[in-house]
């Protein structure tokens, strides 16, 4: 059995909640018009898709909109004979809209059913937000008249305002003037009408007596081009005002169209069908252009992951390349280690039980270190100083990619630290993990020789300075150890290999030195990837959860089937 389609205020709001949570939050090219195209839809759905459709006998709402100074105000205190909303005399104003309706359809504008966003208002004066509620006598049931700012206003709060106004109506009256019909916004917004389908009249004020059927054909034949043929228009010449208002036969003609529209459910009817069919057929469209900008930032991300997870991959193969290529023993570690071997301590310590004990005797009481301690601490030290430089040319990397990735620069610059060093605990992590590595070591020398009992004798006393020189051939060879000999920066002596081979055999030896170096690099893997979460977090807090997408899809298909089963 098929799965019978969503009722289709049902599938509008299960759209409308996706839309409303898009996640369009890295900074790439189309986002802020993405999240513009996203509110628009959300508020439609709000203010007017979702009402009408519960209630689709309710008043007709009809919007006057039009540009700065083109006489909406006027135009509605002239068809309703009385003044009911106040003209701006300077410009801008910021004034809450008018929304004027018969007695008797008090009630379906009171609430909240449409434009529920706006809170409503009914006493006197000029309120400053929400919407301004007033009764009129003069107006028929079935009717109201919105009064909203100007769409080109300079204040970006009007305009918005204007445009959810006028998409919130059944009916647009659109109020241009002879001087400025030609303009780009009014135009924009005309074709905005266009392709939602929306029933609209244009009144073309302030006109010339003379040139008043030049101007109305020009204007009829660029609605015609804009596919707006349909659209009424109506012409209000340029008179004198009587007490502020439009002559009668100025207004006259567009009273009675409307008024006509109120006494006539079938037409009114057809104005409401037109209106929420184009207002649907437009979502197609806005929700594709929404959902591409989601898959923009789903790309956008995967993008910055990449460069994060390509610059840490680059430091760990460096560690890899450091470890092995002998850059190690140089210096403090070359020194001690030829301190170590050379003077034969390594050796000494291999020689017996009370020869070793009266070593660790004599340096219990005088405090000296080994040479075997050096060399640890000298590698320990060696080891830390090749993670930190890896850290640090990973996180600048990852910053130089980011700056020409799409949406990184503005994550960098939101992040609560400099991204371009290591993170400032990333010392003592360090640290630690060489001291562990140290110490596994060492339990890889027991753990070989525990098995060897005359050797494991001998050895427990010297795993120190076995572990000395396992750890030594680590950094000696890429492969592990060949051959039978070290290569310590440039050679000095073979003398620990042979002797390691001498306790645990040449294949052990070979697979000490490549355990140890495994769980080395492995350690430092660990640490940077770490590290990199630092990026990551970022990304993965700005980027669009998995899933986002497909159900943003998958809205937009039930309310098209919604759609389908209600022909």
């Amino acid at each position: 059995m098929s799965t019978p389609a969503p009722r289709l205020p049902d599938a509008l709001q299960a759209l409308r909640d996706r839309l409303a949570a898009a996640p369009l939050h890295l900074d790439v090219p189309g986002r802020d018009e993405a999240r513009r195209t996203a509110d628009a839809v959300v508020d439609q759905v709000d203010d007017y898709l979702l009402p009408r459709l519960r209630d689709l006998d309710a008043p007709l709402l009809t919007v006057v909109g039009g540009s700065t100074g083109a006489g909406k105000s006027t135009l509605v205190n002239s068809l309703l004979g009385a003044h009911v909303t106040t003209a701006g005399v300077l410009r801008p104003t910021t004034r809450a809209p008018v929304l004027v309706c018969a007695p008797d359809d008090r009630d379906a504008f009171a609430g909240d059913r449409v434009l529920p966003g706006l809170a409503r208002t009914t006493g006197e004066g000029m309120a400053t937000s929400g919407l301004r509620l007033v009764v009129s006598h003069a107006l028929p049931a079935g009717l109201a008249l919105l009064d909203a700012p100007d769409v080109d206003s300079v204040v970006e709060s009007n305009r918005e305002l204007a445009g959810q106004l006028l998409a919130a109506a059944d009916l647009w009256v659109f109020v241009t003037t002879a001087a400025r019909y030609a303009d780009a916004v009014p135009w924009d917004l005309l074709r905005t009408a266009q392709e939602r389908g929306t029933a609209l009249a244009v009144v073309l004020d302030r006109v010339p007596p003379e040139a008043a059927r030049e101007i109305a054909d020009d204007l009829a034949g660029m609605l015609r081009t804009a596919g707006l043929a349909g659209a009424r228009l109506f012409v209000v010449e340029e008179r004198p005002l009587a007490d502020g208002l439009l002559p009668d036969d100025q207004v006259g003609p567009l009273r009675s169209w409307l008024h006509e529209l109120a006494a006539d459910q079938e037409q009114r009817a057809a104005v409401v069908r037109q209106t929420l069919a184009g207002a649907l057929d437009s979502l197609d469209a806005r929700v594709a252009a929404v959902a591409e900008a989601v898959a923009r930032q789903a790309a956008a991300a995967d993008a910055l992951r990449d460069a994060a997870d390509a610059a840490y991959a680059r430091s760990c193969a460096e560690v890899a390349e450091g470890v092995g290529n002998g850059s190690l023993l140089r210096g403090e570690v070359l020194a001690r280690w030829q301190e170590f071997v050379g003077t034969g301590e390594w050796m000494r310590s291999l020689q017996g039980h009370v020869s070793r004990l009266r070593d660790r005797v004599t340096t219990a009481l005088t405090g000296r270190p080994t040479a075997g301690d050096g060399l640890q601490q000298a590698l320990e030290s060696g080891v830390e100083v090749l993670l930190r430089d890896a850290a640090e040319a990973a996180a600048e990397r990852t910053v130089q990619a980011w700056q020409a990735t799409p949406g990184g620069p503005a994550l960098l610059a939101a992040a609560d630290e400099d991204l371009e060093d290591a993170s400032p605990d990333f010392r003592l992590g360090a640290a630690a993990q060489v001291r562990d590595w140290q110490s596994a070591v060492l339990d890889l020398v027991r753990s070989e020789g525990a098995g060897k009992r005359t050797r494991a004798r001998t050895l427990s006393w010297g795993v120190n300075g076995a572990g000395a020189v396992v750890m030594v051939a680590v950094f000696a060879s890429t492969g592990g150890l060949t051959g039978g000999e070290i290569a310590v920066a440039g050679g000095t002596t073979a003398l620990g290999q042979r002797v390691l081979e001498a306790v645990f055999g040449d294949a052990a030896v070979r697979s000490l030195a490549a355990r140890a170096r495994q769980d080395l690099e492995r350690r430092a893997d660990d640490l940077l990837t770490y590290e990199r979460g630092r990026f990551d977090a970022l990304v993965d807090a700005a980027a669009p959860p998995e899933g986002t997408l497909g159900a943003l899809r998958e809205a937009a298909a039930g309310l098209a089937a919604a759609r389908a089963g209600q022909r």
